[in-house]
C-alpha cells in the first residue's frame, strides 16, 4: 500500500513495514511514479492540483484532508468510491487562540492604536481615566455576552477561554441543548438572542445551507455595541450587508480571518474601514496532531473499520 504524505507537515505518522509512505510536494503535481497510491493525505494543495490528482490517481481509495472542513477535497470531485476524511479538531487550539486574540483586539481597540503608531499619535481618547461603558462600547470580556454560531470542536476549545475571562457564552447549532457544559440554542432562536449579544463569533462550515447565514436581517438585530468575528468560512457572512452595517455604525466592528474571495481583493471596501480587523486566513494553518490522526485512521482503514471524521457524500 502506498500512502502519499505532504512535505509541509513536520511529523510523519508511524506506519507498518508493508506501507510505503511517500512524501510529496503539495504545491506541485504528483509525480507519475506515484499515481498508484491508494491513500492521499492532503494539506495546502490548490483545488486545481487536487482535481488533477482525482483524475490521475486511479487506484486511490481514501483521501485524508488535514483541513478542518471538506471544502477543498469536495471541490476536487474525487470519484464516488473514494472515502474522504477531514482534519476536524486538528485546528481547534490555534483557531481558538486566534479567535480570542481577535476578540480582545477589537474590544480593546488595538487596531486603532496600531494604526496610530506610525504617525506617533498618542490616542489618549482610548486610554487614561475612563467611565466604563459611557460611550456605549464594550471594552472587556468580563460580563460580556458571547454568542458562538457553529458550536463544534473549535467552539468547545474557545468557550472555556472566554469563560475564564468572565464572558457569558452561548452556542448556536442545528439542535438546541447543552454541549460541553454550555447552553446551545437552535438557529431559529437567533432573533431573540442577537439583541443582547456583545460579540458574535461565526465558526460555521461552508455548505449550501450556510451561505450568507449572517445576512442583513440578522445583522440589524445586533446592538450597536456588538462585534462580529468570523473564523469559519467567508461565504457564511453577507459581506455587502456587513459593510453596510459597519459604515452605518449599526455594529461597532468586525474582525475577519476568512473572506468570500481569498486573497481579499485590493478594491474590497473592508480594507478601508477603520472598525475592521483583517487577518489573512491565518487562524488555523497548523494541523496539530496530524500524524497521530493519520496513523489511527490508517490502522482503522486497513482493518475495515470506521474512520475518524469521515464524511458522507
Amino acid at each position: 500500500m502506498k500512502v502519499l504524505y505532504p512535505t509541509n507537515v513536520s511529523r510523519a505518522p508511524e506506519v507498518p513495514g508493508d506501507v510505503d509512505l511517500v512524501r510529496y510536494d503539495p504545491n506541485a503535481s504528483i509525480p507519475t511514479e506515484h499515481h498508484d497510491a491508494e491513500v492521499l493525505v492532503s494539506w495546502g494543495s490548490t483545488t486545481e492540483l487536487l482535481r488533477a490528482a482525482a483524475g490521475e490517481l486511479t487506484k486511490l481509495r481514501w483521501v485524508q484532508s488535514l483541513a478542518a472542513g471538506p471544502d477543498d477535497v469536495l471541490a476536487a470531485d474525487f470519484p464516488p468510491g473514494v472515502r474522504i476524511t477531514t482534519g476536524r479538531s486538528l485546528h481547534s487550539d490555534t483557531v481558538a487562540e486566534h479567535t480570542l486574540a481577535l476578540i480582545l483586539a477589537g474590544l480593546r481597540g488595538l487596531n486603532l492604536l496600531i494604526a496610530a503608531q506610525p504617525g506617533h499619535t498618542w490616542r489618549g481618547d482610548l486610554g487614561g481615566a475612563r467611565v466604563e461603558g459611557a460611550d456605549g462600547r464594550v471594552e472587556t470580556l468580563h460580563g460580556a455576552n458571547v454568542l458562538i454560531w457553529g458550536f463544534g470542536s473549535i467552539a468547545e476549545r474557545l468557550a472555556p477561554l472566554l469563560t475564564t475571562l468572565g464572558a457569558r457564552v452561548t452556542g448556536v447549532a442545528r439542535r438546541a441543548g447543552t454541549r460541553a457544559g454550555y447552553p446551545v440554542i437552535a438557529a431559529d432562536g437567533l432573533p431573540e438572542a442577537l439583541p443582547d449579544t456583545d460579540v458574535l463569533v461565526m465558526i460555521l462550515p461552508n455548505a449550501p445551507d450556510t451561505q450568507n447565514a449572517l445576512n442583513a436581517e440578522l445583522l440589524a438585530l445586533l446592538p450597536s455595541r456588538a462585534w462580529v468575528v468570523n473564523v469559519g468560512r467567508g461565504a457564511i457572512v453577507d459581506e455587502d450587508a456587513l459593510v453596510d452595517a459597519l459604515r452605518a455604525g449599526s455594529i461597532t466592528g468586525a474582525a475577519l480571518d476568512v473572506f468570500r474571495t481569498e486573497p481579499l481583493p485590493a478594491d474590497s471596501p473592508l480594507w478601508e474601514l477603520p472598525n475592521v480587523i483583517i487577518t489573512p486566513h491565518t487562524a488555523g494553518g497548523r494541523p496539530r496532531g496530524a500524524a497521530d490522526l493519520v496513523a489511527a485512521n490508517l490502522e482503522a482503514y486497513r482493518a475495515g473499520g470506521r474512520l475518524t471524521n469521515e464524511i458522507n457524500r
